[in-house]
């Protein structure tokens, strides 16, 4: 059994849904629809897309923090979609995260020591002595000094916090990590010190990370695979370095040529295309284009599997 959940991918969501009731009878919008997503283990997949684009509601689904309309979400080959709460603790361990605001999820009422400590207070893990300890220790791992543990959030820059909130999600030994825009809120160069701290601890650790963002140049040189969202659905994915090189669907191409560049040679000229324009422009592709048939009515669009790992949204022709 154990074997089993190894050979599993690390989180697998499979065909999952969310749809939210508006008010006043106003019917149902979905927000996530159909999404299939596999996090191998070691690896970082990036999940981009504009704010409404359903990527923070795909994160929360994953984590069991909102609950799904439709479809399973599985962690190590374990399906823990409809777990009680008790049942669901043990897996916490396993399954953290970073959100993008650092500030609202810090309590400021708690040194950052007992901030990182709470965790393993939460888990009846070791003594007071020994989560005091740890905390320190974790505080150095993120490139803080032990002397910060009696500090309080609102000391802290940003960049500061968000590795307090770091330390707090790795502290009980995490294999899955979802980090939720953890560079939204901060200046560029604080952005790149977050990342290379995730990077860093992704590598030593052997995370597992879902890496949610709006900006494709945050992931460049982070993320093994890059998943492209938009109005709730998967529209393109693709090892990192085919869709910086050969996107196919015109969102994920809109997407990157509003990445900045340094030299002015290289800048892409901005597409700014409307949902109904992005729409029509869905690939239209040959059956012998694709690396396997289509499953579903050649009439709607689906993702289609091209040459390699590259998936993109299609109407089959």
């Amino acid at each position: 059994m154990y074997q089993g959940r190894l050979m599993a991918p690390a989180l697998e969501l499979r065909q999952i849904s969310k749809r939210f009731t508006l008010r006043g009878g106003g019917g149902e919008h979905v927000a996530v629809d159909r999404v299939d997503l596999v996090l191998p283990h070691n690896q970082v997949v990036a999940l981009v897309g504009e704010s409404g684009s359903g990527k923070t509601t795909t994160g929360l689904l994953a984590l069991r923090l909102l609950a799904s309309s439709a479809g399973q979400i599985l962690l190590e080959g374990e399906d823990i979609t409809a777990l009680d709460a008790k049942a669901l603790k043990p897996y916490r361990r396993r399954m953290q995260v970073v959100f993008q605001d650092s500030y609202a999820s810090l309590d400021p009422m708690m040194t950052l020591g007992e901030i990182i400590a709470e965790p393993l207070g939460i888990h009846g893990l070791f003594t007071a002595a020994e989560r005091r300890d740890h905390a320190r220790q974790w505080l150095e791992k993120v490139g803080l000094d032990a002397s910060y543990a009696i500090r309080y959030p609102h000391e802290l820059s940003g960049g500061q916090r968000q590795r307090v909130s770091v330390a707090r999600a790795l502290i009980l030994g995490a294999s899955v990590l979802v980090a939720d825009e953890p560079t939204s809120a901060l200046d560029v160069s604080v952005k790149a010190q977050i990342v290379n701290l995730l990077q860093d601890l992704q590598a030593d650790m052997g995370l597992s990370l879902l890496f949610i963002s709006h900006d494709l140049s945050v992931v460049r040189s982070l993320a093994d695979e890059v998943m492209v969202m938009f109005r709730g659905r998967i529209v393109e994915r693709a090892p990192t370095d085919e869709i910086f090189a050969a996107a196919r669907h015109p969102y994920t191409r809109a997407l990157l040529d509003a990445v900045p560049v340094a030299n002015p040679k290289a800048r892409r000229r901005r597409t700014f295309l409307n949902t109904d324009e992005i729409v029509a422009l869905t690939p239209r592709l040959a059956a012998s284009e694709l690396a396997s048939q289509p499953l579903l009515d050649t009439a709607a669009p689906q993702l289609v599997a091209l040459a390699g790992n590259h998936f993109v949204e299609a109407i089959v022709t």
